[in-house]
């Protein structure tokens, strides 16, 4: 009694929601200033690559919920990626055609209904998945999520209705509250405005209560089953937050480009959406945006340089992931001298 007294009981940490907001805000701004800079060196092949990066970005975002901070390595992703893109494709060609989906779902290249039905279609895809998958570990764990990717790999290469192998095509316009949507910079800008929504909800989540609790299934499950809370609910609802996520990346990837292909789905995408998170920083949430630009952009320099780019392009990743255990984020807390940005 007396030795409580004394040394009273510390206050739990409360989560920080805010925390961490002002790198975000950092890298936003920076995303945003690409069509100035497209526009000072006459290049606007740059919005057609800061495009890519961000929709990349956000798959990223999505896989490091729970790659970084559940600890679940999931090669599933480029399949949810792939679903939130076929979802507008389908709809756009039903639309084209005059046609409803089985019979009763209108067609619509409108993005404020074909975002909201990718993003529930690729939620309910991972959420069922995620059943099955989340009830092995490890290795299993990783395995059942490759053969799940694949399943709806060649899922969708078999729709021969929708393109097959050779992939979607979407002619319709695509429109925006009935505005044409398909602007370079304000397609370009509206990315960059729905990835900044994300990391801010995806920062507040992981430093919520919520967060704790995935973060402590990744460290030691038993532990939390002993103390009453069920992971499972956790993980899961984890997984169906990243799916959605993912889906939401792979529809505006299908209507920035008006073309969706299931090479966008293969296990190596899922592996590619790896390496973003590894390479980036999976400490943080905005440590895969960085992972997706360094990546994507390396990509590009290294293919016009040689057709053996793979090579080089490895040995720089195996160096990054070497000398930076954290990933980029770790460069740059040296950089500017801070513990924990």
């Amino acid at each position: 009694m007396a030795d409580s007294m004394t040394h009273p009981i510390a206050a739990p940490a409360v989560p920080r929601p805010f925390a961490g907001l002002m790198p975000i805000a950092i890298l936003i701004l920076l995303l945003a200033a690409l069509p100035v800079v497209a526009s000072l060196i006459g290049s606007p092949f740059l919005l057609k690559i800061g495009t890519r990066v961000v929709v990349f970005s956000l798959a990223a975002v999505a896989l490091n919920i729970v790659l970084g901070f559940g600890g679940l390595v999931s090669l599933l992703h480029a399949g949810l990626f792939g679903i939130g893109g076929y979802v507008v494709g389908v709809l756009a060609f039903q639309a084209e055609a005059g046609e409803p989906l089985f019979g009763f779902i209108p067609g619509s290249t409108e993005l404020a209904i074909v975002l909201p039905v990718a993003i529930c279609v690729s939620a309910i895809v991972a959420a069922a998945m995620g059943i099955v998958s989340l009830r092995t570990g490890g290795a299993y764990f990783i395995m059942i999520t490759l053969a799940f990717n694949q399943m709806l790999y060649y899922f969708f290469i078999a729709l021969q209705k929708y393109g097959g192998d050779d992939g979607l095509q979407i002619n319709g316009d695509i429109t925006l509250f009935g505005f044409a949507a398909t602007g370079r910079t304000p397609f370009y800008l509206g990315c960059v405005a729905v990835l900044a929504v994300v990391l801010i909800l995806s920062q507040r989540l992981v430093a919520s209560r919520f967060g704790v609790v995935l973060r402590a299934s990744s460290q030691n499950e038993r532990r939390l089953t002993a103390l009453g809370i069920p992971p499972l609910r956790y993980q899961l609802a984890a997984f169906a937050i990243s799916g959605a996520i993912a889906g939401l990346g792979g529809a505006l990837l299908a209507a920035g480009q008006q073309f969706i292909s299931p090479s966008e789905m293969s296990w190596v995408r899922s592996g590619d959406l790896v390496v973003m998170c590894v390479l980036g920083g999976m400490s943080t949430v905005w440590g895969p945006v960085l992972g997706a630009a360094v990546f994507l952009i390396l990509e590009i320099i290294l293919s016009e340089w040689t057709i053996y780019w793979q090579l080089g392009f490895g040995l720089i990743i195996i160096g990054i992931v070497v000398l930076l255990r954290g990933g980029l984020t770790d460069l740059l807390r040296m950089t500017f001298g801070r513990a924990n940005p």
